[in-house]
């Protein structure tokens, strides 16, 4: 039944909502705040001492003006639909962008540091952003703020905005399955309780520092993301089981604790948003969704492609409208498009 709704949904929307704002009448949205990896990152390592970038051609293909702008992808992020799509503005602006406006800044930012995750290994070993520090970016941000609007004013803006937590697919594959760094402490059982405590902390500070409408995105089916094909899906590059069944594993008990927080947390929404279920119904229904090519990425080969190894010597695919990834690791603005399609509707109902 799940299967057939998804299917709906996707004859409605497979071709994106185009600038499609979701918001009731009667609610407005001041500010999109979005912390985590690759997929909210609109280029904060682009000012880091990091080998995880993508601030350079083809990357931006598609983006205002062919511009690299270290979006992991060829245009738009989740983040500039999720703001596009929650009535904010057009595109969610890096943090850390010396040109930085102060609209930009009174409308939200991205903390977002591509490679990084809830384990605080993760982001050492990418050298990247820890969330940890994302969050004391964001406290600056709070003072920075209040300089300009005042106290009330900018604590308003605060409480009203909606706050967007993606993470954990860098934790179970740089340091568990590609590393075996953290497997050799913890079954992976362990491990995803561990990240699941760490992610229920993070949302306890940030509750602490004025957030109340908090979406954390849960774990997408990460074993059919082309270079885990690639590297362990064998000659025939299937999606790979048990890092599927791991992020399953870990989206329930992530599930679990976000009811509790729900319930704990005063005057706040706390609500998980999907990514596995319908990344996989556009995995196996690439069709219904207007795509046609899912286990590889537009850039190169598409198998094992990403960051420095897309660049501008790679060979391109013909549509990249037609691919679900754009490099091995990261989704096209069309499948961004889609995804903020599938789940947009029932966020605002959950949050609103």
């Amino acid at each position: 039944m799940k299967a057939i709704l998804m299917c709906l949904v996707a004859s409605l929307y497979f071709q994106g909502n185009n600038g499609t704002t979701y918001l009731p009448d009667n609610v407005s949205v001041p500010a999109i705040i979005a912390l985590g990896d690759s997929l909210l990152d609109s280029g904060n390592n682009n000012y880091i001492k990091t080998l995880t970038k993508a601030n350079f051609p083809p990357y931006g293909k598609d983006f205002v003006g062919g511009k690299p702008t270290g979006r992991f992808t060829n245009g738009k992020t989740l983040g500039d639909f999720l703001a596009k799509g929650l009535g904010v503005k057009e595109y969610l602006p890096a943090y850390l962008d010396p040109h930085i406006k102060d609209t930009d800044l009174l409308t939200g930012v991205s903390f977002a540091s591509g490679g990084t995750g809830y384990d605080p290994l993760t982001s050492t070993l990418a050298t990247v952003i820890p969330i940890s520090v994302q969050l004391e970016m964001f406290k600056q941000y709070i003072s920075k703020i209040k300089k300009k609007v005042g106290e009330e004013a900018a604590n308003n803006t605060i409480n009203n905005s909606v706050f967007f937590f993606s993470s954990s697919s860098n934790d179970f594959l740089t340091n568990y399955y590609v590393f075996p760094f953290r497997r050799l402490e913890y079954d992976v059982q362990r491990y995803g309780n561990k990240l699941v405590k760490i992610a229920a902390d993070y949302i306890r500070e940030i509750h602490k520092l004025g957030a109340r409408r908090i979406v954390v995105f849960s774990a997408p089916p990460f074993g059919c993301i082309p270079i885990e094909r690639t590297l362990a899906g064998g000659l025939n590059r299937q999606c790979v089981d048990k890092y599927n069944k791991a992020a399953q594993m870990f989206n329930n008990m992530l599930k679990q604790e976000i009811q509790i927080l729900a319930s704990s947390l005063p005057e706040t929404k706390v609500v998980l948003a999907d990514l596995y279920n319908p990344l996989m119904s556009i995995i196996e229904n690439p069709r219904q969704y207007g795509l046609e090519v899912i286990d590889k990425g537009c850039c190169g080969t598409g198998k094992i492609e990403n960051s420095y190894l897309c660049n501008k010597l790679s060979k391109m695919c013909r549509n990249e409208s037609k691919y679900l990834f754009w490099d091995s690791l990261h989704p096209t603005e069309k499948g961004c498009d889609i995804f903020i399609s599938l789940i947009l509707p029932d966020l605002v109902k959950n949050l609103f």
